[in-house]
């Protein structure tokens, strides 16, 4: 990729830990790394390629969604479900989705990742649980490489259904947990990659409490760990009716389940934790254990509001998720960052309980720790080349010139105006480079009626 220098930058927001906003800031890159940081009149003029931001854009470090379901985007606004609580919401689609075919998974996987990168995400966790009519993780993996999306490609699995006391049909779970075992084993060997700054890295993620046995969560914890890197991630303590589940079923608190089967550790995190108690929230402190905050979907849900500020303030490491786009319904990650501060102000009524900067961190260093990553989620020497820019020049900003770093929260911003991952421009002036969204969204529209006219 040769060199890059992108300069004039009107502030560059490092969060590395001094967290810098330098103002009229610049970096050099080399290759798909981050070499130097800086002030434009610091760092070197030349460059393989210059990028001259004109004193009009703020950058910071790409996004990262730690809790997503691509396929989702195929059942968005669905009637049935879109009033629902979870477990009905969740029974409303379980029938659409049976209707998933390969073709379907790489399609709404397109889709999705093109609508967070534009929103500002560079690095992204999916959830996968489903797999029907022949469909595999790897039919995602291998549309998500055309994206340029730097991916946590998560093996999800459902095994219990109603007649084994779990909520999925009998007909939509996985007959053999030694085939979801085996084909996790697969998925490792073949795409696994721990090396400082890979694009591509597999999870190990039963759905949750209430579809797959306890047996499965400790075997799948067990192979994750026989594994450099590879990470675990499943629902935990959602809404009531999910800790209703863990009291009735396993006669324990969500927290406690997860450390009976060897759920926490900070090769761990769980989404939403929404109804998450006191005992857990410091154990999973001690612990390192992870939390993907969804606001969006937990308001859409009507779940309740997660106690982030509690949660950080027992050091748990917390990012942000916009979950599946049939329970937000977008995938916009900064959308996600400004209602995360919103939702903060609100449970605690304090409007002092997060603010815009927190946010930011969540969405980026927060994000990072909660992958288990220390090569993204910051702008430094040595990090991986991904980072976002936002033109000051727009409507939602007019106004916003007393604190613009704080506007992008704030204020009704929907898009990145560049974003670069692993050093490749992927967004230029707002266009989306690696693939012709039109021809896309045809391709996406027509596969989600067919997933809903099938049901």
């Amino acid at each position: 990729m040769g060199t890059l220098l992108v300069k004039n930058i009107h502030t560059l927001v490092t969060m590395d830990g001094d967290r810098r906003e330098i103002r009229n800031g610049a970096m050099f890159l080399r290759d798909h790394v981050i070499d130097q940081v800086g002030t434009t009149a610091e760092l070197p003029d030349v460059a393989d390629r210059v990028l001259d931001l004109g004193d009009r854009h703020i950058v910071l470090p790409g996004f990262v969604n730690t809790h997503h379901h691509f396929y989702q985007t195929l059942t968005r606004v669905i009637p049935a479900a879109q009033n629902c609580s979870l477990f009905h919401w969740l029974e409303a689609l379980y029938g659409v989705w049976g209707n998933l075919t390969p073709q379907a998974i790489a399609t709404s996987a397109q889709l999705a990742a093109a609508e967070l990168i534009l929103s500002g995400c560079t690095t992204a966790s999916d959830h996968l649980y489903v797999f029907p009519n022949g469909s595999r993780l790897d039919d995602e993996i291998e549309a998500i490489e055309a994206t340029g999306l730097r991916f946590h490609a998560s093996r999800g699995s459902m095994s219990i259904g109603k007649s084994k006391g779990g909520l999925p049909p009998d007909e939509f779970v996985e007959a053999s947990e030694a085939a979801i075992l085996a084909d996790s084993q697969r998925l490792i060997e073949t795409y696994h990659d721990n090396r400082r700054h890979a694009m591509l890295r597999i999870t190990l993620a039963p759905c949750s409490p209430f579809s797959v046995s306890p047996d499965l969560l400790r075997e799948s914890a067990a192979l994750a760990r026989s594994h450099p890197g590879v990470r675990l991630h499943t629902h935990l303590a959602e809404n009531h009716a999910d800790v209703t589940y863990s009291r009735e079923m396993f006669k324990m608190t969500p927290g406690e389940f997860a450390a009976s089967v060897g759920w926490l550790g900070d090769d761990v995190w769980h989404a939403h934790c929404v109804k998450l108690d006191d005992d857990a929230i410091a154990e999973f402190g001690r612990t390192g254990t992870g939390v993907a905050h969804c606001p969006c979907s937990n308001m859409r849900l009507a779940s309740g509001m997660a106690p982030i500020r509690k949660m950080l303030a027992h050091n748990v490491p917390v990012g942000l998720g916009v979950d599946g786009s049939a329970s937000n319904d977008g995938s916009n990650l900064l959308n996600e960052a400004r209602q995360a501060m919103l939702m903060a102000r609100l449970r605690e009524e304090n409007a002092a309980a997060m603010t815009a900067r927190q946010a930011l961190e969540l969405a980026t260093i927060g994000g990072a720790r909660v992958l288990g990553r220390d090569d993204i989620g910051a702008i430094a020497p040595g990090m991986a080349a991904d980072f976002i820019s936002f033109n000051l020049d727009q409507l939602a900003l007019a106004g916003a010139h007393h604190d613009p770093v704080a506007g992008v929260v704030f204020c009704q911003v929907n898009q990145v105006d560049h974003s670069f991952i692993h050093g490749r421009h992927v967004v230029e002036n707002g266009q989306f480079l690696p693939l012709e969204l039109p021809h896309l969204i045809e391709r996406h529209n027509q596969v989600a009626r067919s997933l809903v006219d099938g049901a």
